[in-house]
């Protein structure tokens, strides 16, 4: 298993589908995995600080472990099979869950969950940028710092 983090969301044209990047905290590949509008807010919403006047969907999730003093231990992407990703919740108690990975990443990003990958996702779906392609990288960074998560909503 590969520590991640998230680089962001973003929407890929022209197609117009919302896709997480998730980035190898010690290593070059990337991750991108192509998600639903509402996951997109969710996360998007998470990594910017911003609160709902009620909770979405996750918000009630990280509220219900912390009232019943359940701990997230680990968000795992764990297989590929036909594109589609897989996900795993990994709790304290040492209870798993299966989960779509843009869920377990929105409640990752809401409850401080570390986020990892299986190797043979990343050597499957991965994309490896090497240092002197990080403009493009630092292009999609400045792009997430302009857009809000109004964009990732249904038209």
């Amino acid at each position: 298993m590969r520590e991640m983090d998230v680089v962001g969301v973003r929407v890929e044209m022209p197609s117009n589908q919302p896709i997480v990047l998730l980035r190898e905290v010690t290593g070059e590949r990337y991750l991108p995995i192509w998600i639903g509008a509402v996951e997109a807010t969710a996360i998007a919403f998470a990594q910017q600080g911003v609160t709902p006047p009620r909770p979405l969907t996750h918000d009630l999730l990280r509220d219900v472990l912390a009232a019943t003093g359940q701990r997230l231990d680990e968000v795992r992407i764990v297989d590929i099979q036909n594109g589609i990703f897989f996900a795993q919740l990994v709790f304290e108690s040492g209870a798993e869950v299966g989960a779509r990975p843009s869920d377990s990443i929105a409640l990752a990003l809401r409850t401080g969950t570390r986020i990892v990958c299986a190797e043979a996702v990343l050597d499957e779906a991965g994309l490896a940028v090497p240092a002197e392609q990080e403009d493009e990288v630092e292009r999609f960074r400045e792009f997430l710092d302009h857009v809000s998560p109004d964009d990732f909503e249904s038209h």
